[in-house]
């Protein structure tokens, strides 16, 4: 339990980082716009075709009577409204990080800088279209992943009580590791940690992953509010990457444990 309150601390250091270096903040600021204008274009799109929707896809309904058509109709439309919501946030980071390549692995090679005692970042070597292929493949790959998920969630919402209680618990889980995931991806392809080694290394620290995602997930809720976030994520998230690979001699987390002790992965990697 303890690497839930380690894990929010690193995305507290990532937020403290950012407003000390305006200059960044502001860098960073500029894909999250542009994702932002993208995504309420789309989520106004699906509130006003949502209806039709609903009623193209349930003819057998047509006949029933005009209050039970409108219950069921109605339910069906908040539903599909929260699934595109969902999805909204899940995505939001993947489609935001790879408009903003170019931008958030600049803030994370200065975060590395700033950290390191000999002010050097660990450099990919690889040709810049090389790297934006292999960003957009991986995020392809957590999207799908998401996305299956995102379905699964949205059927199983259909459980009387269940639906209302432990599902939406699960999907803020689910929200957070791939947010996570996404995240520190961008540190992570810089130091050629290809994708498989990625997901092992959060499997075997689920609560400290848990602990950054869960509360970024939740803040990415309110309007407006992932766009300021997102430069501060990348920044913790690059910290805790520097932890979790030991760059950080003598890192101490919330307890006083190195996070840097022992190995990376803990256990077997068991599906998300």
């Amino acid at each position: 339990m303890r690497d839930l309150g380690t894990g929010f601390g690193y995305l507290l250091k990532g937020q403290r980082w950012v407003l000390g270096h305006g200059r960044w903040f502001g860098f960073g600021l500029i894909p999250g716009l542009i994702t932002l204008v993208l995504y309420v274009g789309a989520l106004i799109g699906l509130a006003y075709g949502a209806d039709d929707f609903v009623a193209w896809a349930t003819p057998f309904a047509d006949d029933w009577s005009k209050t039970l058509l409108a219950v069921f109709r109605g339910f069906l439309v908040f539903l599909v409204f929260a699934l595109g919501l969902l999805l909204a946030v899940i995505t939001f980071t993947a489609v935001t990080l790879l408009i903003g390549q170019p931008f958030y692995e600049s803030l994370s090679e200065q975060v590395d800088k700033d950290k390191s005692p000999d002010g050097t970042a660990p450099e990919s070597g690889l040709p810049l279209l090389r790297e934006l292929w292999i960003s957009a493949r991986d995020s392809i790959r957590i999207v799908v992943r998401a996305a299956g998920w995102a379905v699964l969630l949205f059927a199983l919402g259909f459980i009387p009580v269940l639906g209302q209680t432990v599902v939406p618990a699960i999907g803020f889980g689910v929200t957070g590791f791939f947010l996570t995931q996404e995240l520190t991806s961008v540190a992570l392809q810089r130091r050629r940690v290809e994708a498989r080694e990625q997901l092992a290394m959060m499997r075997g620290r689920r609560m400290l992953i848990w602990g950054f995602g869960v509360p970024l997930a939740l803040s990415f809720l309110v309007p407006f509010v992932a766009v300021f976030l997102m430069p501060g994520a990348v920044a913790g998230a690059t910290l805790m990457v520097r932890d979790l690979r030991g760059e950080d001699d003598g890192a101490e987390d919330g307890g006083g444990k190195s996070l840097s002790a022992g190995p990376l992965v803990q256990g077997g990697p068991e599906p998300v």
